[in-house]
């Protein structure tokens, strides 16, 4: 291949990354639309079972099953995988999408800054430590649900768990029998209380209509294109790509769902998204791995 077209999927790898970040942030705020008539509850079963759904038309996991001592990592990935969805959703029902995804973005930077260990990585753990207090309630940060913050918290460390599980995960069964295997075992944390508790409204065809489109645009559609995208760019452009995410949460979250946001708050995703970019920037090779 020609340095002119490697350049060019390059270029078209960092479309991918963005566009990807962004139908997932457009899928959440869809998502949000669901909330009035299924709550966070049917919006997380709907999204996480369609997607299981189509992931296993895709991948046909069944095939060549993976060995019995990978199936207590898959189950707990799985299981972990829809608690934090189911978190996040829950919290950006009572903060702003961009606020939610800023606190939760430091679970997987503190796994990157605890896998360095390195003088320079306190000075982004101080960075991100001060975006998340400016969004606080208490540093006047637009006085946000405390009950919202905690639960994004929760979503943080479930995504920090969603690495360290990923990994063992990863030495072990192939990539589309993970990921889809995953994604039905999630589906146990949310479908069967949503079944219990909201019923038959999660069967309208409109409902249905919405809870696939976020499906889509959540799951297939970014992983899809982040697939595409690591075998292109090198892992550290795509880390660094990836910590743009609290800000174009924010800015969805303004154009889709218009939750304007005080300067204060862009401040605190400002130095979250500079957290997560200098923490990649300037994370030692070694540790550097596709997720």
């Amino acid at each position: 291949m020609t340095d002119a077209a490697s350049g060019r999927y390059a270029l078209w790898a960092i479309i991918g990354v963005i566009g990807g970040m962004l139908s997932f942030q457009f899928g959440a705020g869809i998502a949000k639309s669901l909330f009035s008539s299924v709550g966070p509850l049917g919006a997380t079963a709907l999204r996480q079972t369609l997607a299981a759904l189509f992931l296993m038309a895709l991948f046909r996991p069944w095939r060549n099953l993976p060995e019995r001592s990978a199936w207590k990592w898959l189950i707990l990935f799985g299981l972990n995988l829809g608690l934090m969805n189911l978190c996040f959703y829950l919290s950006f029902q009572r903060i702003p999408l961009g606020v939610a995804v800023a606190i939760e973005f430091m679970g997987p930077l503190g796994v990157a800054v605890w896998n360095s260990r390195r003088a320079l990585d306190f000075v982004w753990v101080a960075c991100a430590a001060f975006g998340l207090w400016l969004l606080l309630p208490h540093a006047g940060g637009g006085a946000l649900d405390p009950i919202g913050v905690a639960l994004a918290v929760a979503a943080g460390a479930g995504w920090a768990s969603y690495i360290l599980l990923g990994q063992g995960v990863a030495q072990r069964v192939p990539e589309g029998q993970a990921v889809s295997f995953g994604v039905a075992f999630s589906c146990l944390v949310t479908l069967p209380l949503a079944l219990i508790t909201i019923g038959a409204p999660l069967f309208k065809p409109q409902i249905l209509l919405t809870g696939l489109m976020v499906a889509l645009l959540s799951g297939a559609v970014p992983y899809t294109l982040e697939m595409f995208a690591l075998k292109r760019i090198p892992t550290r452009t795509f880390s660094i790509l990836m910590s743009l995410e609290p800000a174009l949460a924010a800015l969805t979250g303004l154009i889709l769902l218009h939750e304007a946001l005080s300067p204060q708050q862009w401040l605190a995703i400002a130095l979250v998204v500079l957290a997560s970019a200098g923490s990649a920037l300037t994370a030692r090779r070694a540790h550097m791995a596709p997720q």
